[in-house]
């Protein structure tokens, strides 16, 4: 698959289309993806891969392969390194149509971020080799979070999944506000994860008594 003629230049809700629009029709793989954005494109990656996790719908294994992905590409951020995926990740296939439904769905979020969105405002959020760590590490969380093995609970993908929608479309647009409130959707996710747990400890202690 080749890249689209011209992507850099159009607006990311319209990148986002050109991508689902290309998406094979039966089975589609993260490396597939990845031919479409372009290797070059992590942040729009983790924008695409994230909208998934918007809409009640349930895909097998797209958080673990998902959130692996979006957890390299930080890493890789970090210590400025090309993208390098695992092939068994990078090769699994996806139900292509489940998907698409998925993105479509999620993609009302991009046109609302853009509206709140303002390029370049508290830019020193987005600048600097501090800053790029802090942010950074915050979409290598992000994925941790998006990982956890809390997918039958309602939630429990879609918090830490608007954190890295935050953290992406901040990044790229330069925007210190909507990384801010991605950092600020991460503290949710584990506040609302320690609930969970906490409840849940709290429910086995009392069965164990009972």
């Amino acid at each position: 698959m080749n890249n689209i003629p011209n992507f850099d230049e159009l607006p990311l809700g319209d990148q986002i289309k050109q991508v689902i629009a290309q998406l094979p029709t039966s089975t589609v793989s993260l490396g597939e993806i990845l031919d479409l954005v372009g290797r070059d494109g992590m942040l729009l990656l983790v924008a695409f891969l994230t909208l998934v996790f918007m809409v009640p719908v349930s895909i097998p294994g797209v958080s673990t392969i998902f959130g692996a992905a979006i957890l390299l590409i930080g890493i890789s951020r970090i210590f400025g390194r090309t993208l390098w995926l695992p092939k068994r990740f990078k090769e699994r296939a996806l139900p292509a149509d489940k998907l698409r439904t998925a993105l479509e769905k999620g993609l009302v979020w991009i046109p609302r971020l853009e509206k709140i969105s303002k390029p370049h405002r508290m830019a020193w959020l987005t600048t600097g080799r501090g800053m790029n760590i802090i942010n950074d590490g915050g979409l290598i969380l992000g994925a941790v979070l998006l990982m956890a093995p809390f997918g039958f609970i309602p939630f429990s993908n879609t918090v830490p999944g608007v954190a890295l929608l935050f953290l992406a479309v901040g990044l790229i647009q330069r925007d210190g506000t909507a990384v801010l409130l991605g950092h600020l959707a991460n503290v949710a996710s584990i506040v609302y994860f320690g609930v969970l747990i906490g409840g849940g400890g709290m429910m086995i202690q009392n069965m164990l008594q009972n």
